[in-house]
């Protein structure tokens, strides 16, 4: 956009061999902490400036317009070609409005007018200019036409726009206690544009409130005396072409694009977005340093398997849940140096019969909840102390999930029921008396509007030549009773496909049902509430893989591999600023860590004893720490590693001294098990043949896989 024929004239072309400086004009002033006899002139220029503080020569209106009253004494630059550079793509009149756009808006008015002059281009036209001045000086009827002007043409977008300033008009007019001007708007100007009917009573409704902050906080508007007509430019700025209105803000919109593309291409990108300096002369690179990839402490109280583990909302307490028939509640000095840190456990949940395989903590970490069978316990997180038991389940609970305002929680089971409780335990509801699948995991979404959940849905059973059906009897429900894929053979065979059903939360209605290959184990949701994380385990088809699922366009849009499941039940997370991490064990022992974008493996990261690493957690609280729990009976706590490394003896160790545990007679019994197998397990004709499949049996409990290496890996 250039200049008018005036300024043309007045203006004196110069060629790119002449002396002339670019730069703000001096103005005597203040000096923005430079001395004015100093020069600062990067190299080139020998006369002092001041930054922009000193009192301008050139004014500004209202509007945004400067006045031209200097513009006659800077020459005009003419600069061969139309984009900045000769290599390059971008155009010279859009970048240089851009940056007069960008030094009004920091105040640098005069520099802008110089800008101006001296390129020969201006932000904007006398049209635009007169257009906000329409808004922002509420002139209605001036500012429709204005529309026309600036190329608003007929149809969709023009009745869009007349509408946003008829309701700002309406609004106003009711604000003021003008109800006989509102009505006539409402009537004349509103109506005719054939809005949606429920937003025009929506705003007729407005004409009942009682007072004019009644109105503005009904309708969430802030008045004519606030930002309102300010919002209102902004909203009509989409139906003008943003070459002759320059959107607000545009150069730092697009910087603030780059910064945020080149956080989605950094791996290790793991801090807060405010929390580090951003500079522009370089790109942005986190130091893989800074990120948690070495064992800070080993908690090692249990007495057998590790299944399952979360961390509490505040990040300062650890639930584990575990085969030794017990959850821990672990405190972690969370505030402390990690050379320093201490992890204790504070309380011992020790009231189960079955193995424990899920724990949950309600929103503000006063409730634990543990699935031990088919049993949910509530406890007091804070005492320790067991407040209720559930048993309206009949096989074994596989999910426990509260609801995103903590008024209850969900669970989910083999028995293909899915509950819903009050938070004290009471049954509030449920999705019809079974549902298709026997749920192996649930997750609410942040946003409250949906159950998804994941398990095995049953096909008829294949019977084949001279078998007896009887024998596949029971096979509705877990057909496994322990940690292993089965032993003895049957004469017959059920099949069972595996699938994602998506609820609607309200009317608990399927809204879809997805099917996928290989045994689904673990369900996570993002917090944009956009997209389910899930494992998928293969024993016989392709390598295990876990899968990023759009839960609006139910397409999977990513997939990491790398790590190995097969028999096991293994539960990834989401980790990190932003959830930019996958986290996930594996059956040989490792913790794997992809970065989420693009799905590259970051960290294969050792240090757990022989078996599976069954579930990890990351620290809701801490970005550089997270947890991860092992057949080898431990815990782990992963950090970034220390500026400087310690001695291997350093290394916080939480052993189980002074916390004896009475012998239980039950510790012989195999139990159901079923809190780590897989649960399509066929019906096994031995306890051996099932403890012998995929986990060490209870003849092997005693001599137990060891804690592995101590040694932090820095």
């Amino acid at each position: 956009m250039r200049l008018s024929e005036s300024d043309r004239d007045s203006a004196v072309s110069v060629s790119l061999d002449s002396a002339l400086e670019a730069g703000p004009s001096f103005a005597s002033g203040p000096s923005n902490g430079h001395s004015r006899v100093a020069s600062k002139g990067n190299g080139f220029t020998h006369h002092p400036y001041t930054n922009g503080s000193s009192k301008p020569s050139i004014g500004s209106d209202l509007d945004g317009r400067t006045q031209e009253t200097h513009r006659s004494s800077v020459a005009r630059v003419s600069l061969p070609g139309r984009t900045l550079y000769e290599d390059s793509y971008v155009d010279r009149e859009e970048f240089v409005r851009l940056i007069i756009q960008s030094l009004r808006d920091v105040g640098y008015m005069e520099s802008a007018a110089t800008l101006e002059a001296e390129s020969g281009y201006i932000m904007e036209t006398p049209e635009v200019a007169e257009f906000r001045r329409c808004i922002l000086g509420a002139s209605w009827e001036s500012a429709e036409t204005a529309l026309v002007r600036l190329g608003v043409t007929e149809g969709e977008g023009l009745w869009d726009a007349k509408f946003l300033i008829a309701k700002q008009k309406y609004l106003e007019h009711l604000e003021a206690g003008k109800i006989t001007a509102a009505l006539s708007v409402l009537r004349n100007e509103l109506a005719p544009l054939n809005p949606e009917l429920d937003h025009l009573h929506a705003l007729s409704s407005l004409m009942m409130c009682s007072d004019p902050s009644d109105l503005r906080h009904q309708v969430g508007w802030d008045g004519a005396g606030g930002t309102s007509r300010r919002r209102l430019l902004m909203d009509l700025q989409r139906y003008i072409p943003s070459s002759v209105m320059i959107p607000q803000r545009r150069f730092a919109t697009l910087l603030d694009q780059a910064r945020a593309y080149q956080q989605s291409r950094c791996l290790y990108h793991n801090v807060p977005l405010r929390s580090q300096p951003y500079s522009l002369y370089t790109d942005h690179q986190c130091d893989r340093n800074a990120f948690p990839r070495v064992t800070t402490a080993v908690l090692s109280v249990h007495e057998d398997e590790v299944w399952n583990l979360e961390w509490s909302h505040n990040g300062k307490y650890l639930a584990t849940a575990s085969k030794d028939r017990t959850a821990i509640i672990w405190r972690v000095e969370l505030d402390k140096d990690p050379r320093y840190r201490a992890y204790s456990p504070e309380f011992i949940l020790r009231d189960h019969e079955f193995h424990v395989g899920c724990v949950s903590w309600s929103l503000d970490d006063s409730i634990l909840l543990t699935a031990s069978e088919h049993r949910i316990t509530l406890w007091n997180a804070r005492t320790g102390l067991r407040v209720r038991t559930l048993e309206q389940h009949t096989d074994v609970v596989t999910a426990l999930s509260w609801l995103p305002d903590g008024s209850g929680f969900i669970s989910g089971g083999l028995d293909r029921k899915i509950i819903l409780w009050d938070a004290d335990g009471k049954m509030r509801d449920n999705w019809g008396r079974t549902t298709p699948i026997r749920v192996t995991d649930l997750m609410v979404t942040p946003d409250f509007t949906r159950l998804v959940a994941v398990g095995m849905y049953d096909l008829p059973p294949t019977i084949p030549a001279g078998g007896n059906a009887a024998q596949d009897a029971g096979a509705a429900g877990c057909t496994g009773t322990g940690a292993g894929a089965g032993g003895g053979g049957t004469s017959t065979s059920r099949g069972s496909e595996t699938r994602i059903i998506i609820y609607n939360l309200t009317t608990k209605h399927p809204e879809s049902s997805i099917r996928l290959e290989g045994e689904l184990t673990s369900v996570k949701i993002s917090q944009d509430s956009q997209y389910a994380l899930i494992n998928r385990a293969s024993e016989n088809g392709p390598p295990a893989e876990i899968r990023l699922l759009d839960l609006n366009t139910e397409q999977v849009v990513h997939k990491y591999t790398g790590h190995s499941q097969s028999k096991h039940v293994i539960r990834s997370c989401f980790g990190g600023v932003e959830g930019n991490f996958v986290l996930s064990g594996s059956e040989d022992g490792n913790v794997y860590i992809w970065h989420r974008e693009t799905g590259a493996l970051l960290e294969v990261l050792e240090g757990h004893g022989e078996g599976s690493v069954n579930s990890v957690a990351w620290n809701p609280v801490n970005e550089r720490m997270f947890a991860s729990c092992s057949d080898d009976k431990t815990v782990r706590i992963w950090e970034a590693p220390p500026p400087d490394a310690l001695p291997p003896s350093a290394l916080a160790v939480a052993g189980s001294d002074g916390l004896d545990r009475a012998e239980d007679p039950r510790d012989g019994e195999n139990g159901k098990g079923k809190g780590k197998g897989r649960w399509d397990a066929g019906p096994s004709t031995s306890t051996s043949s099932v403890a012998g499949a995929g986990s060490s049996s209870l003849s092997d409990a005693g001599n137990g896989y060891g804690i592995g290496s101590t040694t932090a890996l820095f």
